[in-house]
């Protein structure tokens, strides 16, 4: 049971951060993964690492936030597939901003990658997850979206919205044999916030809120995902899980 053999995932964003770690954790584990990003190099990077290893590598250097490639994707998964295991969808964005400073278009950018992509490649997915026992869909959302953070109010509530949909899709596909939950992690060592971390000042807020005084790795969120989507995880379908170092959980405590 503790193991992914057998199993086909897709993962989106799965060429650096926290995709890259679940594609290693999830090859390790025995599944086999098709993973989609926009970045042809960094996908081809990722082939040759495992090159003559036995893994079954399928990639697809796609700009998912972009329907009609989210169309042709799942066309190319119901030839060479038939049916899917494993969703992970983990592909987003953000642009760090206050509330009066966003355009527009900035706003829409981030809820199409963050919440529509996910949505959208979920729905077109069903009758290929459907086709497959005890399917997992792992949604990567943010506590972000438990609590306010300063990453900016477009950040926090599509990945709030990603939280719902991970509820709502949890009941509705229940009897269809897909169980639907999220992984919430707290600042994490990925590009996507090494300008944060370079902050020195920054940096040591987030590690004084943070009950374990340190920042995540990648792996240590791949892990949480590859258990939501073993069959040891069976019996859990919509939860939200805070993989945060305590921060979640952390009032104000004055020494």
């Amino acid at each position: 049971m503790w193991n992914l053999k057998g199993k086909k995932a897709l993962i989106t964003g799965g060429s650096e951060g926290i995709g890259l770690a679940v594609v290693e954790e999830f090859v390790s584990l025995g599944s086999d993964v098709w993973v989609v990003a926009r970045s042809r190099e960094k996908l081809n990077a990722l082939c040759e690492m495992y090159k003559n290893k036995g893994v079954h590598i399928l990639i697809s250097s796609l700009d998912l936030s972009e329907e009609a490639n989210r169309n042709t994707l799942v066309k190319e998964i119901e030839t060479k597939w038939g049916k899917l295991d494993v969703l992970v969808n983990n592909v987003g964005t953000n642009i760090r901003k206050k509330a009066h400073e966003y355009e527009s278009q900035e706003i829409e950018k981030i809820f199409k990658l963050n919440f529509f992509t996910p949505m959208d490649l979920s729905r077109k997915l069903y009758s290929s997850l459907k086709k497959s026992q005890n399917t997992s869909v792992v949604n990567i959302s943010s506590v972000a979206s438990l609590n306010h953070i300063r990453s900016g109010f477009p950040y926090g509530t599509s990945k709030a919205a990603l939280n719902q949909l991970t509820k709502n899709l949890a009941v509705e596909w229940a009897m269809d044999g897909i169980r639907v939950n999220a992984v919430a992690p707290w600042y994490t060592d990925t590009p996507l916030v090494q300008p944060v971390l370079q902050d020195e000042n920054l940096y040591k807020q987030i590690l004084e809120r943070t009950p374990m005084k340190r920042i995540a790795q990648p792996k240590e969120i791949a892990t949480a995902v590859a258990f939501f989507a073993m069959t040891s995880s069976s019996y859990i379908t919509g939860q939200v899980l805070a993989v945060d170092g305590g921060f979640s959980i952390n009032m104000y405590n004055p020494s």
